[in-house]
């Protein structure tokens, strides 16, 4: 029962980390997309006003040519804030995505070895249940690689391409998460039962949809990058809906385990 206590203590750690390895982010970040974007339309107007007005309607007009200049200062400066920014939120984006799933590989070990004791302490043959379980942690270490946020968020904001690649593994490497995590939910929940405890993953409400890239990429070229404000929001949306399902079968999982543990 010892054993059993520590190895819940451990989930229950591995828990409590969410709160920093799964950060829910606001779709205020969508304005970060936006700032660069409006930028560049006021420098295009100042452009225009400069041909047409200063060369056409005031030449050498000091007044103008300040006002020019200060329309030229703010929309600069205003790409440049943007510049920076997103360079910020391409990190926290990939940052989490690494925290995330980090910390379900040590949720996924640790409940495995809280099973072990279960079924060690109930004297249950679970070794063929649990060995998918085993498989699925192997999998999961060996295709969900760190990716570095520092090198993606530079790369993203000198090679234009690379914010595209940014784009293209987040949405996959969490659609595919996802699956793996649902499919390990489900041999746990058959191993638990051989163990005479009932327990089943909630249904989601919010199921990661497998998105194409090359569709998203499409649209994006087409609208000129507008379509780039929807796809950001869906990189923001889809990770907080999925920790949101963490939350709600975490916090089962714990109640379930140590109602067995008094």
């Amino acid at each position: 029962m010892k054993k059993l206590s520590v190895s819940i203590e451990n989930l229950r750690k591995d828990i409590r980390m969410r709160d920093e390895s799964d950060p829910m982010m606001s779709n205020a970040w969508i304005l970060v997309y936006l700032i660069p974007f409006f930028g560049g339309i006021a420098i295009a107007i100042a452009i225009l006003y400069s041909v047409f007005v200063v060369t056409w309607i005031a030449p050498g007009d000091p007044y103008v040519a300040g006002l020019l200049l200060i329309v030229v200062t703010v929309s600069w400066v205003l790409t440049i804030i943007g510049f920076i920014v997103s360079i910020i939120l391409t990190y926290k984006l990939v940052k989490r995505r690494n925290t995330h799933f980090k910390r379900q590989v040590f949720l996924f070990e640790d409940m495995i070895t809280a099973v072990k004791i279960l079924a060690t302490k109930k004297k249950v043959d679970i070794e063929v249940g649990l060995s998918s379980c085993e498989r699925t942690v192997r999998e999961t270490k060996a295709e969900e690689t760190e990716k570095s946020a520092v090198l993606w968020a530079i790369l993203s904001a000198i090679i234009f391409l690379a914010s595209w690649y940014v784009y293209y593994f987040l949405m996959k490497d969490f659609y595919k998460h996802e699956r793996t995590e649902d499919g390990f939910w489900e041999d746990i929940g058959k191993v638990l039962d051989k163990c005479d405890i009932k327990f089943s993953a909630p249904r989601r409400t919010e199921v990661l949809p497998n998105r194409s890239f090359v569709l998203y990429l499409i649209l994006n070229i087409i609208t000129v990058g507008l379509f780039g404000i929807y796809w950001l929001y869906v990189l923001l949306k889809d990770p907080n809906e999925h920790f949101k399902y963490h939350i709600q079968t975490e916090d089962e999982l714990l109640n379930t385990l140590e109602s067995v543990a008094i």
